[in-house]
């Protein structure tokens, strides 16, 4: 959940931290600080941004060539000066970051206590990097072998970079549950959360796994298991440029991702779907296409934004497929005992793929012989490389928090793995098969017009940004997007919305309807269209305000409606990847029209990588 950065070589350190940093800002913004190892050991932390940190380091000696960084999303501790990383060890001789949470650190701090230390934080780091060196001087050993000691103790999630004093140029790092990559340029290293942040120092990239141990220098890596035992380090060359992680002049990322939604949908389409032969071409599926065609039962897990996808790709697959769905939570289903049969098909879906959640549920069914199929975002990522097999979304990064293009990147993927395995089952005809291939390969183009609304949509927003309460309603194939509405809207302007089915709303949601009470309708044409009529009359009865998304030339909910987002004609299956996006903007205009920073939200981090 925190970002963590750092570096070693012939540059200064400080510049180099702190714009790794601002990039990975996304993912914590409680604190920062930073370490750097020159003739002594310096740290400087600060509550707050990384401007913050800036401004109050101002004239200090920040002159080292090694270093970390850490920008904090709180677990242990509450925000503030002295919660925030790096932490310094008792005798001041090392300095740790770490992104995680270490469960067990209660006990391990009760032992340090009866040996006298003392604590001045809150934090279950200060506590490990104490015991750390409780090792290391008992010992009298290294710091890696302590490093190596005490993990083998620790219970719960890490990545950990530490420094000492009396290693110069040396940076100690491990991970278990969290993501850690090493990116590899001449005479120098650079560490980080995701690799994204390193594209303009390096494009050579290590992606370390779990229980592994790295020692790095600024000419030379080594990659260790926690037995000691040497690994050799795969380098990957990364497939991004630089203006990828800038905002290229939108005045935010969650703009500027929603906007590229027509390019985002097109490459993931590209090289898969082909509506003129009628095929699509996904490696992933065909290596699996057996056990996805045979498959008795396929479960979804996942968190969030990636939740409503898959309930989505639910009732694509049961309608499509004829194949029995279940779709879990996966911070409730990593606690539950499950029934899971060998054979059976775990699709895991998560943005970043490294969600610590969805990590435990799928490894939890591997285990019990489940095929897991991941749909992730970022290539070399913590889930893709679990799964057996698997499918990119190729969204490219995504930096605004509130999940966007990644969403319905998502929905485009699934949908074309629901549709080739219906064609290899046979429960798709031919023609219905075509007609669908051609709908998915005109959404980049209709999204285009649906975006040449955003002027309406920010209007709606000045219209209705000082409600306290939202309520969004779909039936069918959009009732996942009502859900995904809510979550947007609350996500970026902390007002209260709810998304239900249409038709549960006279099971208790009915009873908020007033005139103050705006109401999303997602109500494009489909087998649910009169149906979702009369919802919208029954809430116009109760003096509710009814925005509607509808299909254009739809006069009927027109003449009803307070306020109506007009999108193109689509096949109720691939609709919502259309209708979705208006949610998207309505929630981005009312977050700026309140003057909220809806790039990073209160209390919410990008990657949600610990428990």
């Amino acid at each position: 959940m925190c970002g963590i950065v750092g570096y070693t070589g012939p540059r200064v350190a400080y510049p180099v931290i702190i714009n790794v940093l601002k990039r990975l800002e996304y993912r914590g913004y409680d604190s920062t600080g930073v370490a750097l190892l020159g003739k002594d050991l310096k740290v400087y932390k600060k509550k707050g941004r990384v401007a913050d940190l800036e401004e109050a380091i101002v004239g200090q000696d920040v002159h080292a060539h090694t270093g970390i960084g850490h920008t904090r999303w709180a677990t242990h501790g509450e925000p503030s000066d002295r919660n925030a990383h790096p932490h310094s060890s008792a005798t001041g001789k090392l300095a740790m970051i770490h992104n995680g949470i270490i469960e067990n650190y209660t006990q391990l701090k009760k032992e340090l206590v009866r040996k006298g230390y003392e604590f001045k934080s809150d934090t279950d780091t200060e506590v490990l990097l104490n015991f750390i060196e409780d090792i290391k001087e008992n010992n009298q050993c290294s710091l890696e072998e302590a490093v190596r000691v005490a993990l083998k103790r620790v219970v719960g999630a890490y990545v950990i970079l530490l420094v000492d004093r009396d290693e110069p140029d040396t940076i100690i790092a491990a991970r278990k549950g969290s993501p850690l990559v090493i990116g590899i340029g001449k005479g120098e290293h650079f560490l980080g959360s995701d690799a994204s942040p390193m594209l303009e120092y390096t494009k050579e990239v290590v992606y370390v796994n779990d229980y592994e141990l790295a020692i790095i220098k600024p000419e030379e890596l080594v990659l260790k298991n926690l037995g000691n035992e040497k690994i050799t380090p795969y380098v990957q060359k990364l497939d991004l440029e630089l203006a990828a992680i800038e905002k290229g002049g939108y005045e935010h990322f969650m703009l500027k991702e929603i906007f590229e939604q027509p390019q985002t949908i097109y490459d993931c389409l590209r090289g898969r779907l082909d509506a003129v032969e009628g095929t699509i071409t996904m490696a992933g599926v065909q290596n699996y296409i057996g056990q996805l065609t045979n498959a008795n039962r396929i479960l979804i897990v996942a968190c969030g934004t990636s939740w409503h996808a898959g309930l989505l790709a639910e009732y694509i697959f049961e309608e499509l497929c004829r194949t029995p769905v279940e779709v879990e939570y996966a911070s409730e289903f990593r606690y539950r005992n499950p029934v899971i049969h060998p054979g059976d098909v775990i699709i895991a879906i998560s943005q970043s793929g490294e969600t610590a959640d969805t990590l435990v549920a799928i490894e939890k069914a591997k285990e019990q012989g489940a095929i897991i199929f991941g749909v992730v975002n970022v290539v070399g990522s913590s889930i893709a490389r679990l799964s057996h097999s698997g499918a990119y979304t190729h969204a490219g990064p995504e930096i605004g928090v509130a999940s966007t293009k990644a969403f319905t990147a998502q929905l485009v993927v699934l949908t074309m793995i629901a549709l080739k395995v219906a064609m290899e089952k046979g429960t798709i005809t031919r023609e219905r098969f075509m007609h669908l291939l051609n709908e998915l390969h005109e959404i980049p183009a209709k999204t285009e017009i649906v975006l040449q609304q955003s002027e309406k949509i920010k209007e709606l927003a000045e219209k209705y940004k000082d409600a306290r309460d939202f309520l969004y309603l779909g039936r069918g194939y959009n009732f996942p997007i009502a859900l995904e509405g809510a979550l947007k809207l609350k996500e970026i302007s902390y007002i209260h919305a709810e998304g239900y089915p249409a038709a549960e709303m006279k099971h208790g949601p009915i009873a908020l309807v007033d005139e103050s009470l705006p109401v999303v309708f997602v109500a494009t044409k489909d087998s649910y269209h009169e149906k979702i009529v009369s919802n919208i009359q029954e809430i116009k009865a109760r003096k509710g305000k009814v925005i509607a998304v509808i299909t254009e030339g739809d006069e009927t909910i027109k003449g009803m409606a307070d306020d109506v987002i007009e999108v193109p004609e689509a096949d109720e299956i691939v609709a919502p990847m259309l209708s979705t996006i208006p949610m998207q903007l309505l929630a981005y205009y009312i977050g700026v029209a309140k003057q909220l920073d809806v790039d990073k939200p209160r209390n919410l981090a990008k990657s949600v990588t610990v428990e």
